[in-house]
């Protein structure tokens, strides 16, 4: 797909139950502000000089796509014939057997094309970490087949990133797990492989150390929202609630992101 134009998707659901599921009046999530310059500031140079490393790795994929007219969605959907919203792009995600980490594109939300969802599996999550002890009216995932949603990041008309949002767990369908344990995950996400795209893999992973600070604020905004849904329901499953679909968002802007590492290494 030619990055000039903007990327369409197609007004159809993968089966009835999708269907219903988006016709269900969600609540509005935490919106939180990015952080900035002054906050930046307080961190480690060391992370300050690996964010902005990062910084120029997405911009380096942006430059290899661009000179053939692509961009970072369309390279997922490539070859994956129509585009149907809640369907995962690629077919069968894409999977690092190293490192564990995991991700697809798919779209069912109002106000972007789609979203990545990132995460990681059990095999790569650090010894002797567990989901919270929660009672639950769905199983969750267990063995090998336990994952963690690390983070979703929102993608415009033309295949570009434009925010962050920590999702409920029915709609991963994921284990549950503290704002801390995942955040000791993030260090290893990493797509070591060419497939569906190298340029998409490094940029993902790329986007995971650029916006660390934005995430470890998001998880953390997540588990404040989750914990005042409990207080507010006892007596139900938040985690399965089908109108709390998002629990905090944020917007980011891959530029001025950069444009705010470079000026304050430069102090």
């Amino acid at each position: 797909m030619r990055c000039e134009e903007p990327l369409r998707r197609k007004a159809q659901v993968a089966s009835k139950e999708a269907a219903a599921a988006l016709a269900i009046s969600t609540r509005p999530a935490r919106l939180l502000s990015a952080p900035d310059a002054a906050e930046f500031a307080q961190l480690p140079r060391a992370q300050l000089a690996g964010m902005y490393a990062a910084g120029c790795e997405i911009l380096e994929c942006y430059r290899v796509l661009r000179k053939g007219g692509l961009n970072i969605v369309g390279e997922v959907l490539r070859g994956q014939g129509k585009f149907y919203e809640m369907e995962h792009y690629p077919k069968n995600d894409v999977f690092d057997e190293e490192s564990h980490a995991q991700y697809y594109y798919h779209a069912h939300r109002a106000g972007e094309h789609g979203h990545f969802h990132a995460f990681m599996r059990r095999g790569g999550m650090p010894s002797g970490v567990v989901p919270l002890e929660l009672p639950h009216a769905e199983p969750w995932p267990t063995g090998d087949d336990q994952l963690a949603h690390l983070v979703a990041i929102s993608m415009d008309g033309y295949g570009y990133p434009i925010g962050l949002f920590a999702p409920n767990r029915w709609v991963v369908d994921d284990a549950w797990f503290s704002a801390t344990d995942l955040i000791g995950m993030l260090d290893t996400f990493r797509i070591d492989h060419a497939f569906p795209s190298w340029p998409v893999n490094r940029w993902i992973g790329a986007m995971l150390v650029l916006f660390r600070p934005h995430i470890e604020q998001l998880l953390r905004a997540r588990d404040l929202a989750f914990a005042a849904w409990r207080c507010q329901l006892p007596e139900e499953d938040v985690l399965e609630r089908r109108d709390i679909e998002v629990f905090a968002s944020l917007p980011i802007a891959v530029d001025e992101t950069i444009a705010a590492l470079r000026a304050t290494l430069a102090n």
